[in-house]
């Protein structure tokens, strides 16, 4: 069964839309810090509190089987209106750290209700060719994260108070073209009644298991890599004494990640989605060792265009852990598992990001990088080790 033509680009957008309220704190921290009289600290703050609503959002979610039980267009509406007034929170001009970590953890709670619900809406539509399509949709994910950096590196004469604006508009335009253009699919089948065990049960499944461990392998990487590419690109840029546009640069090594996902979505087609996602997650584990050797490059075009690459690889191999996740989960429980590998995986990036930011002002300097590392190394483990059983 083909789904309308409108479905696909609707859902893209939508995402696009409702994702750039993930970072919208990050493409304005600066003015934050002194609007606010924050610590220099508040990047890791305020990011991970954005992680641990979206982590509490998705294991409450997960628990009472939302997506599954209620209409997921409905859910991602819901979600998107509540996300973008919780954004809209960081423009109370009484803020103090405490709030602001307050208003990004109820944003990132409702997340929880548009990035998996996102994707199982689009599993509810396509069967067939599952990983091309949400490797558009992870893709709008990616661009809706970098796009507050855009805002602030492109719009520098207007106040940090419109990037907070455009990104809660954004929200609620994507929410409501989702409720109106985007009914329940035909893949879809919805669940009868709350399944607490739900959490547990999706492990029972060996190929659910290995395509997990191998996402949460890559979220170990992925998050910290993106929260850090602007210190990166500061690091370097006071180390060599030059002067780069770094809010626009962070958006375009972020945003070539979406470019990625396409890619791979369409070249898992062709040699399958498990060794599609090996590659990427084998390519980003070898730049996070050679990151060291980075800050050395001679020139800023090179080490910039190897956080080009990186931005790339790390992200490329989400939405193929995605599918892998939506293709061995029971019809009844997909948008359970989905949420659930989420919720995981995103406790993983608290504890990646909280890391770099406790080693960040330590003497490993440039070398603390090498650690996100470890990520990859879990992630294709688990995906060899489950080649071994065939």
């Amino acid at each position: 069964m083909t789904p309308p033509k409108h479905i696909l680009p609707t859902i893209v957008i939508a995402q696009f839309c409702c994702t750039s309220l993930w970072f919208a704190s990050n493409g304005v921290l600066g003015e934050l810090v002194a609007n606010f009289d924050l610590r220099a600290n508040a990047l890791g703050n305020l990011t991970a509190a954005v992680q641990f609503g979206f982590i509490t959002g998705t294991l409450v979610f997960a628990l009472w089987t939302v997506t599954d039980r209620f209409s997921p267009s409905k859910v991602f509406l819901t979600s998107a209106i509540f996300g973008a007034l919780g954004n809209a929170g960081m423009l109370w001009q009484d803020n103090t750290l405490f709030t602001l970590v307050l208003f990004r953890f109820l944003t990132g709670f409702f997340l929880a209700g548009i990035y998996p619900v996102g994707m199982k809406i689009a599993a509810d539509y396509f069967d067939q060719g599952l990983g091309r399509s949400l490797g558009l949709l992870v893709g709008a994910l990616v661009l809706g994260t970098a796009f507050p950096h855009l805002l602030k590196g492109v719009g520098t004469y207007f106040p940090w108070q419109s990037v907070v604006m455009t990104t809660s508009g954004l929200a609620f335009f994507g929410g409501l073209s989702i409720a109106l253009l985007v009914p329940n699919g035909p893949y879809r089948k919805q669940g009868q009644q709350v399944d607490l065990k739900a959490f547990f049960k999706v492990f029972q499944n060996t190929d659910f298991r290995a395509a997990a461990f191998g996402y949460f392998g890559h979220m170990w990487e992925l998050y910290a890599f993106w929260a850090f590419v602007p210190l990166m690109l500061m690091k370097y840029q006071e180390v060599h004494n030059i002067i780069l546009n770094i809010p626009l640069l962070t958006f375009g090594i972020i945003a070539i990640g979406g470019l990625a996902c396409v890619l791979g979505g369409y070249l898992s087609q062709r040699i399958g989605v498990k060794k599609t996602a090996g590659i990427a997650l084998f390519l980003s584990g070898c730049c996070c060792l050679v990151s060291p050797l980075a800050f050395m490059l001679p020139t800023e075009d090179l080490f910039v265009g190897f956080l080009f690459f990186w931005g790339m690889v790390v992200i490329a191999d989400s939405p193929l852990f995605s599918t892998l996740v939506a293709q061995s989960a029971t019809a009844e429980l997909k948008g359970t598992a989905l949420t659930i590998v989420n919720c995981i995986g995103f406790t993983i990036t608290i504890v990646s990001i909280q890391l770099m930011t406790v080693l960040q002002n330590g003497h490993l300097g440039d070398w603390i990088y090498i650690l996100l590392g470890a990520g990859p190394l879990f992630g294709l483990y688990a995906l060899l080790r489950k080649k071994k059983k065939k």
